[in-house]
C-alpha cells in the first residue's frame, strides 16, 4: 500500500580504512522511502551516494548504523532489491529478449508465464519490435530503457538507480529521464535514485548531500 514505510535507513556511517589514515563516506544518515516513493539524492560527485545504494542493496557493509527493507534488517545481498548501474550492462551478443530474461533465467524463473509479461513491458515502452535487435543496433536511451525492464522483469519490490543517464548526452538524458520516471510511476515502483545532476531531480522527491 502506497504509503507504507518500505526502506528504513538509520544512522548509517561508513568509513574507508588505508595506509594514509581514514576517510569517512558517510556520517550517521537517516531517512524512510515509503512504497510507491520515488527518491532522489543528489549530491557532488565523491559525495558519498553510490556507497548508500551499495549500502542499501547488502553488497556492502556500513561501519554503523542499520537498514531494513520490510521491517527486515539487511545484512547480505537480496533478492527482491533491483539495481540499475551508470552503463547498461547489456550483453552485446544476446538480443534485447535475452539480455531482459537474464535476470529470470539466474533466478530460475524463466517460464511462459514470465516471457509474456516482459514481452507486454517491451510493447508498453516502445521496444517490442526491437525484441530481436542487438543492443549496438539501439541508440543510448534505448538501450536505458532495456536495463530498465531488465530491472523490472524480477519484479523487485525496491528499485536503486545509481546515476543511470550520466552516459548519455545532456538532450538525451532529459528525454530517458523523463521516460524512465513514467515507467517507474505507471508501474507503481518504489526506487531510489542518486544523480549530481540537479535538473534530473525535477520529478522526484528529493534528498540533498
Amino acid at each position: 500500500m502506497k504509503g507504507t514505510k518500505l526502506v528504513e535507513i538509520k544512522n548509517i556511517s561508513k568509513i574507508y580504512h588505508t595506509l594514509d589514515g581514514e576517510t569517512r563516506a558517510l556520517d550517521n544518515i537517516s531517512f524512510d522511502v515509503n512504497k510507491g516513493e520515488i527518491v532522489t539524492i543528489v549530491g557532488p560527485s565523491g559525495c558519498g551516494k553510490s556507497t548508500i545504494l551499495s549500502i542499501i542493496s547488502g553488497l556492502m557493509k556500513p561501519s554503523s548504523g542499520e537498514v531494513f527493507i520490510n521491517g527486515k534488517k539487511i545484512e547480505k545481498p537480496n533478492k527482491t532489491i533491483g539495481y540499475m548501474f551508470q552503463s547498461d550492462h547489456l550483453f552485446q551478443w544476446r538480443t534485447i529478449m535475452d539480455n531482459v530474461l537474464i535476470g529470470l533465467e539466474i533466478q530460475n524463473k524463466k517460464n511462459e508465464e514470465n516471457i509474456k509479461r516482459v514481452t507486454r513491458l517491451l510493447d508498453t515502452y516502445g521496444l517490442e519490435d526491437f525484441k530481436h535487435h542487438f543492443p549496438n543496433q539501439l541508440s543510448g536511451g534505448m538501450r536505458q530503457r532495456v536495463a530498465l525492464i531488465r530491472t523490472l522483469a524480477i519484479e523487485p519490490e525496491l528499485l536503486l538507480l545509481d546515476e543511470p543517464f550520466s552516459a548519455l548526452d545532456y538532450q538525451s538524458r532529459l528525454a530517458v529521464s523523463n521516460d524512465i520516471s513514467g515507467i517507474l510511476k505507471r508501474e507503481q515502483k518504489t526506487a531510489i535514485m542518486v544523480t549530481h545532476d540537479i535538473a534530473e531531480e525535477r520529478w522526484f522527491k528529493v534528498l540533498l548531500l
